[in-house]
């Protein structure tokens, strides 16, 4: 394990909590946009303290890197959420960390591991795309997105890959918003649909060994009862050869009976 991995793993519960602060700062003037001064002003400074943990975090991994070059290529996604303003909704993707720990903490097979992962990645993208949008689009010019209502049903339309056209945005934020839930929702309904096909056939081969057991049952009794019958011919027909009783010596016996012409006396 890398130095980088050990402390990707040794930091992703407190990211993670930092991820849950950051979402709950960055909703706070968005749900309640009519919310007092002061609380609007711990909200901000929340986000702001967390992009300070997100940004120092980013250059702890880029230090402990062995290739530094390689590092900034191979995270450029991180480096522009911790750079661009416009990019700032995406930081709410860092709650993905916290979904990863509890994925790995839960019990189960595979198959539960990714319906747990995939039902909590449908929650927090809906949750996340309708704050975002609703940052994006509100009070923006021919938006159809005023709040986190509206906002929330087009996550959810959007994520769905339904798309009813009632609301849309306008905004280029918005749009690039738009765009991720669209990838996103189609990957989450191949996996919901690879999910139900894999438990389709594994309930198929259930059946087919069941069938097979049944049979193979079957095949065993048949066998228990020819063996049985068996058994019963051979106590009722005994085979004695000394004294030459049995089926065998039943054709010497009618050979040696004379026939009813030779026994006619003659005249």
């Amino acid at each position: 394990m890398t130095r980088v991995e050990q402390w990707e793993k040794q930091t992703e519960w407190p990211l993670a909590g930092a991820a849950v602060l950051f979402l709950a700062g960055y909703a706070v003037p968005i749900v309640w946009p009519d919310a007092s001064p002061t609380a609007l002003g711990v909200a901000s400074a929340v986000v702001a303290i967390t992009w300070v943990v997100f940004g120092l975090d980013y250059l702890a991994r880029l230090l402990l890197s062995d290739d530094r070059r390689a590092f900034v290529r191979s995270h450029l996604f991180d480096l522009a959420m911790l750079v661009l303003p416009m990019l700032r909704p995406l930081r709410l993707l860092r709650l993905f960390t916290l979904l990863q720990v509890l994925n790995r903490t839960t019990a189960g097979g595979l198959r539960g591991r990714v319906v747990t992962y995939a039902v909590g990645a449908t929650a927090l993208l809906v949750v996340c795309g309708g704050l975002a949008i609703t940052e994006a689009e509100r009070g923006a010019e021919g938006s159809t997105i005023d709040g986190v209502g509206d906002g929330t049903w087009w996550a959810i339309v959007t994520m769905t890959t339904v798309g009813y056209g009632d609301t849309f945005p306008v905004t280029f934020t918005g749009r690039c918003v738009a765009v991720a839930l669209m990838g996103t929702g189609i990957a989450l309904l191949g996996v919901v649909t690879a999910t139900l096909a894999s438990w389709l056939t594994d309930r198929v081969s259930e059946i087919d060994d069941d069938a097979h057991d049944e049979t193979q049952a079957q095949v065993a009794e048949l066998t228990a009862e020819v063996r049985a019958l068996r058994e019963q011919i051979a106590r009722l027909l005994p085979v004695d050869a000394d004294d030459g009783a049995g089926p065998s010596a039943v054709p010497a016996v009618a050979l040696a009976r004379p026939s009813a012409r030779e026994q006619r006396p003659d005249h």
